[in-house]
């Protein structure tokens, strides 16, 4: 892990398309340095077209200008596998921070009738669609583009560790692959301290396209690092399953949102393997001086988190109506890089 680094690597992931296995191979080896050393990454070169991104930042836009009456008709407390529109305070992480943003949260739409729609796992099911002309088509349109380009990434992943390309997008076939539209208002009173606590995420990797300054991440020093958007490029971050497949091999940084006075809009995709995938360390990364740590089931690690993050998800749970897994672990426990390390 490079513990003093200022700035995050640019991988240009062009090569990934192109038919010359060395090319791919190259691309592969730059992600993985960046995984093992810093766990974020700027990645260019996706081949999404720009007409994608602004369709979604003008949905979002125009869904987060409704009143907030309109806004709560899509409310998340009225969706059974959380979809839909999170208010302001909604969502606190571990430190007890509530920040000063809007999301509205969609992922995989599945009917009702799909098979594990109804046998009742968590987190799949149908999107909530808000009756905004043309919401739903940008919305769509940009996560299936995105998703895409993150299955490529993750056989590059696979590759970089010496594995078989599928070894990890196998799992991937129906996850709870969330993208979130996060609205940040404008706010004079801002001052800088964190917006969203320290954390780290939950999934496999982030792919995250922000419209302002904010996030920040933290290096082995202790010191927060600036990451500005930089062109067209994602921001990609490793999470908390792929630290674990590797056995800390791949590291799940720790980062959080300053506040800012600007008004921003920030859209991450959490891009997670199928919810009831074990996930257990990679024989090669398991040595006498590197013991195996705890395997988990990827899905019930997403939502034992979610159900100790959201108000609504908690009154279910003080109602006897949900209950954590018995797997679930503390908020901010095992993963990234705790503060004062």
């Amino acid at each position: 892990m490079d513990t003093d680094f200022t700035e995050l690597p640019v991988v240009d992931a062009s090569g990934l398309f192109h038919g010359d296995p060395a090319g791919q191979r190259e691309v592969a080896g730059q992600l993985g340095r960046a995984a093992r050393e810093v766990g974020f990454m700027y990645v260019s070169g996706h081949g999404i077209a720009p007409e994608l991104f602004d369709g979604l930042l003008d949905a979002a836009r125009r869904f987060f200008a409704l009143s907030h009456e309109e806004k709560m008709r899509s409310w998340i407390g009225h969706s059974r596998n959380h979809r839909g529109y999170v208010p302001e305070g909604e969502e606190v992480f571990a430190q007890g921070t509530a920040d000063r943003k809007e999301v509205f949260g969609l992922a995989l739409d599945l009917p009702l009738d799909d098979p594990d729609v109804r046998a009742g796992t968590p987190l799949l099911g149908p999107n909530v669609w808000p009756e905004l002309d043309g919401f739903r088509e940008a919305a769509t349109a940009y996560y299936e583009a995105v998703l895409a380009f993150g299955q490529l990434l993750f056989r590059a992943f696979a590759v970089a560790l010496g594995e078989e390309p599928d070894t990890f997008s196998r799992y991937a076939t129906k996850a709870p692959s969330g993208l979130r539209l996060i609205h940040y208002p404008y706010d004079e009173t801002a001052v800088d301290r964190p917006g969203i606590g320290a954390h780290t995420d939950y999934e496999c990797f982030t792919l995250l396209r922000p419209t302002g300054p904010g996030l920040e991440v933290l290096n082995g020093a202790g010191e927060w690092i600036d990451v500005p958007p930089l062109g067209d490029a994602f921001v990609v971050n490793i999470g908390d399953m792929l630290e674990l497949w590797t056995n800390g091999e791949f590291v799940s940084t720790t980062h959080r949102v300053r506040r800012v006075s600007e008004e921003r809009y920030s859209f991450p995709l959490f891009f997670n393997v199928d919810y009831h995938t074990r996930v257990d360390p990679l024989p090669r990364f398991v040595t006498p001086d590197r013991p195996a740590r705890p395997g988990l089931v990827a899905g019930e690690h997403l939502w034992s988190q979610v159900l100790q993050i959201y108000g609504y998800l908690k009154d279910r749970r003080a109602a006897g109506e949900l209950t954590l897994p018995e797997s679930a672990l503390a908020l901010s426990s095992g993963f990234g890089r705790e503060l004062g390390d």
